[in-house]
């Protein structure tokens, strides 16, 4: 399997309030930048979102792509690429852990394939801004006052 880029970042909440932002994929464009819309094509049992279509502006990298979710107990999510019009692969995950009193440890793990070739210096530098642009939305949605 190819290497992944990853980062970690503590969030002022429980694991379940930021799990809970993580599923909500419709709210995506309100926090993430690269995403302008989302929409669950398929669900589970449990109705966490299996399949979800991701309209992304990045800038030099539009595209139209489809992942497909696993979700493993209530602090795991990971997503492999289903379809896309400019990556070959992209897989990645969010994986929490509580980190003391009201706290949680997120790490975001990530590898992207491009159907451009591209040196692994620059693809690397891309994911690792990719995931720290994540990260910080997602800490600045799950900290920002209800």
């Amino acid at each position: 399997m190819a290497e992944f880029t990853s980062s970690s970042i503590t969030i002022e909440a429980a694991p379940n309030e930021v799990m809970a932002v993580i599923a909500d994929f419709a709210r995506y464009p309100d926090w993430t930048g690269e995403v302008k819309e989302a929409q669950v094509l398929k669900t589970d049992a449990q109705g966490r979102a299996e399949q979800v279509r991701l309209v992304m502006d990045a800038g030099a990298i539009k595209d139209d792509q489809t992942l497909g979710y696993t979700w493993t107990g209530e602090h795991e999510v990971s997503w492999t690429l289903v379809k896309s019009q400019m990556l070959r692969a992209l897989d990645g995950s969010y994986i929490l852990k509580a980190a003391g009193a009201g706290a949680t440890e997120v790490t975001y793990q990530l590898t992207v394939d491009v159907k451009i070739p591209m040196l692994g210096m620059i693809k690397r530098k891309a994911e690792k801004v990719i995931i720290d642009r994540a990260l910080a939305g997602l800490k600045k949605r799950v900290e920002e006052p209800k």
